[in-house]
């Protein structure tokens, strides 16, 4: 989803953020969940809110908190109206962008051991909590939702005997081919 795309927005200036730390709780409006629901592909999302721990050290910023929601799908199976609630885990850090990605700079390599991952640029010293939320949201929708008690079932054919190229053979011959 680009970045213009998203309905919610929240930022916070790093600069608003205290050395102490800072908690911030949001909700999503009915507007912004509706409009959420439709570029997600759901059938409605009723709940949105997350909680941020937001905590600071010189211009780099760590965020780390959860993303709760109730959403509305439709079952893959029986195509019947499934509501679930989710709970996205948030860890992220945010570094203003390096010197070395700009034009014309030299760029420089660093070292990176185990799985950290790099942190997520700073623009314009803010970052945008709804559309981390909004993020969080979407990787956490069940891709192939089901009710509880839905099970697929292939369709059988009633003829055990049938043979799948029958017709094709028949076609064949038909047409003069051996």
């Amino acid at each position: 989803m680009e970045k213009n795309q998203n309905p919610w927005t929240v930022p916070v200036a790093v600069d608003d953020i205290p050395e102490t730390g800072l908690h911030i709780e949001i909700d999503a409006s009915e507007t912004v969940r509706a409009e959420l629901a439709a570029l997600t592909g759901l059938r409605e999302l009723p709940r949105l809110s997350a909680a941020f721990d937001l905590a600071r050290r010189g211009a780099c910023v760590r965020v780390t908190g959860r993303v709760s929601a109730r959403v509305g799908q439709t079952c893959v199976v029986t195509l019947e109206p499934v509501e679930s609630d989710l709970e996205e885990l948030v860890d992220l850090a945010f570094a203003p962008q390096l010197a070395a990605s700009l034009p014309g700079k030299v760029e420089t390599t660093e070292r990176r051991t185990g799985k950290e991952e790099p942190p997520e640029p700073l623009v314009g010293g803010k970052l945008d909590l709804g559309a981390i939320a909004t993020e969080f949201l979407v990787l956490g929708i069940d891709p192939y939702p089901r009710k509880a008690d839905a099970e697929f079932a292939p369709v059988r054919a009633d003829d055990g005997d049938a043979r799948p190229f029958e017709a094709l053979q028949a076609l064949k011959k038909r047409f003069g081919s051996s």
